[in-house]
């Protein structure tokens, strides 16, 4: 079912390579402090800023059927009650960046490198996934994308050009990849702390493009224990929901979004909504058109 489509596809990745052999290891701007990589507990999350894809009205509307209704039952029978009721706007992740500026998301604006097409991908399997391995907090429940098919590969090309665009915004690591999180993290994942402000996403270093951004849409975020008993029972809710849904969800992406977040990345409000087909952008609290961005060439 899932086909690698070449092509066109092959011009954009190709594209990104040539832009971005500078952007693993850039020069961190003054204003960006690491300090608090030195630190035991978490930075203190002041304001994250994202670039995200919603999720569309007909995939939410799937999940809503299905799997919402029942997950939310079971947080509550695991007291889990702040998870049950934590607002969030159902997307998969770009980029996040921490910065207290309000100014930013303008900012991201205009640092947005060009857009990709619109994207046509999968969703697959449910998992719970920890923020790193041994820290014991924040986890999530995840709803995986499929790594396969020319969508997914225009998706994840994008992540390495807005990666090297957004990063340089950050007043400094985002804060739930610091603390604990940072101390059980392998030495990859430091490298892009360090170096980009937080872990899961693509860059180019030494010329050569290093992938470890892994696209999904999250249906839980927590900052309980993840205690081997509450991993447990979330993976057998996870199981629950692969059976609940056990084909893939088309899905396509039309526009992607600048937005604010919470400390463990769920999202909070809408800013700015860009048309992947024709690079509108439209500011959400106004409803008013802003000059457009550029999307990329069609075949």
């Amino acid at each position: 079912m899932f086909k690698l489509v070449s092509g066109g596809l092959a011009t954009l990745a190709a594209a990104a390579a040539v832009v971005l052999p500078m952007t693993f290891a850039a020069p961190a701007r003054a204003d960006i402090d690491n300090s608090a990589l030195s630190q035991a507990d978490f930075r203190l999350h002041v304001r994250t800023f994202g670039l995200v894809y919603t999720l569309p009205a007909e995939v939410n509307d799937l999940l809503d059927r299905t799997i919402r209704g029942p997950l939310k039952e079971r947080l509550l029978e695991l007291n889990l009650v702040a998870e049950a009721v934590k607002p969030n706007i159902p997307h998969v992740t770009v980029v996040h960046v921490h910065n207290a500026d309000p100014e930013t998301p303008a900012r991201m604006l205009e640092a947005l490198p060009q857009l990709p097409p619109a994207l046509n991908v999968t969703l697959g399997r449910f998992y719970t996934t920890e923020a790193a391995k041994g820290a014991g907090r924040p986890w999530w429940l995840d709803l995986g994308l499929a790594k396969e098919g020319d969508g997914f590969e225009a998706m994840m090309a994008f992540n390495t050009t807005a990666t090297a665009a957004l990063a340089p915004l950050r007043d400094g690591p985002l804060p739930r990849v610091t603390g604990p999180v940072y101390a059980a993290m392998g030495d990859a994942g430091r490298k892009l702390v360090q170096t980009v402000g937080v872990s899961g996403v693509n860059v180019v270093d030494g010329g050569k493009e290093l992938r470890s951004h892994n696209p999904h849409t999250t249906l839980v975020y927590s900052m309980a224990r993840f205690t081997p008993e509450l991993q447990a029972a979330m993976n057998q809710t996870a199981e629950a929901f692969n059976q609940i849904l056990p084909d893939p969800i088309p899905v396509s992406f039309k526009t992607v979004s600048i937005v604010e977040l919470g400390f463990a990345g769920n999202v909070t409000r809408e800013i700015y909504r860009i048309s992947l087909t024709d690079g509108a952008v439209t500011e959400i609290a106004t409803g008013r058109r802003l000059p457009a961005r550029q999307p990329a060439a069609r075949n």
